[in-house]
C-alpha cells in the first residue's frame, strides 16, 4: 500500500470522539491522488485538479502523455514494495482509519522579520530603572577569543515559512465519501495550504517491539 497521501488543510473544528469527549481537530481534504509514476520505493502522486490554461506547456504535456487531468501539486510518498501499482490508480482517504497515528508535513505560516524574543523566546533585559534595552540583543557572549559571532547563533531574522513535520497525530474520524480526514491537534500551515499525511513511523516501530 501507499504509505502517504497529499492533502489540503481546510481549517480547524471540534468533533465528538467515541468516548463522548469534545476534541479539537484539523480538517484535511486528502485525495483522491492519481498515481503519476511508480518508482522503486516511492509513488509520484498528483493532487488538486486545475484548468489546463493555468499550467505551463511542459507540465501540461506531461499530464497529456499520462492521459490524466492536470493537477496543481505533484509529490512523492513511500510505498509498500510488495504491492504492484500502475499509472492512474487513485490513493484515497480510506488509506487511514480512525485510531491510526500519522505524521503530517507542511510549510509553517510565514511571520516575516522577527526579533529574538519572538523568534527564540529570549528572556529580554531589564524592564525598569531607566533601561532602554528591553527587547534588544545585548551581549552575544563572545570576548577576545574567538572575537566573532559563532555560526548558528540564535538571532533576529526571518521567522516561519519552513518545512515542518508533526509526529504521531491521531486520526479521530474519516469521511471516506468526501475524502476528509479529521486529525487531533494542530497541523503546520495556513488554511488551504498543502500537506502530506504519512503513516506514523515511530508509533509503528513501538508497536513492532
Amino acid at each position: 500500500m501507499a504509505l502517504g497521501i497529499v492533502g489540503k488543510k481546510l481549517g480547524s473544528t471540534q468533533v465528538y470522539a467515541d468516548n463522548g469527549d469534545l476534541v479539537n481537530v484539523t480538517v484535511i481534504e486528502a485525495g483522491p491522488c492519481p498515481v503519476l509514476a511508480v518508482r522503486e520505493k516511492s509513488l509520484q502522486l498528483g493532487f488538486d485538479t486545475v484548468k489546463a490554461k493555468s499550467m505551463t506547456k511542459p507540465v501540461l504535456g506531461y499530464y497529456k502523455k499520462l492521459n490524466i487531468p492536470a493537477h496543481k501539486v505533484i509529490k512523492e510518498v513511500s510505498r509498500d514494495t510488495s504491492k504492484e501499482y500502475k499509472i492512474g490508480d487513485e490513493i484515497k482517504a480510506d488509506l487511514f482509519a480512525a485510531g491510526d497515528f500519522v505524521d503530517v508535513s507542511g510549510t509553517t505560516i510565514g511571520k516575516g522579520f522577527a526579533g529574538g524574543m519572538k523568534r527564540w523566546n529570549w528572556k529580554g533585559q531589564c524592564q525598569s530603572h531607566g533601561s532602554m534595552s528591553h527587547r534588544r540583543i545585548g551581549s552575544l557572549g563572545c570576548n577576545t577569543t574567538p572575537g566573532r559571532v559563532l555560526k548558528g547563533h540564535h538571532l533576529h531574522g526571518h521567522m516561519g515559512n519552513e518545512k515542518c513535520t508533526i509526529l504521531n497525530l491521531k486520526v479521530v474520524k474519516i469521511d471516506v465519501e468526501n475524502n476528509i480526514i479529521f486529525i487531533r491537534g494542530a497541523v503546520p500551515g495556513h488554511k488551504n495550504s498543502y500537506v502530506i499525511v504519512r503513516k506514523a513511523i515511530k508509533k509503528a516501530n513501538k508497536k513492532a517491539k
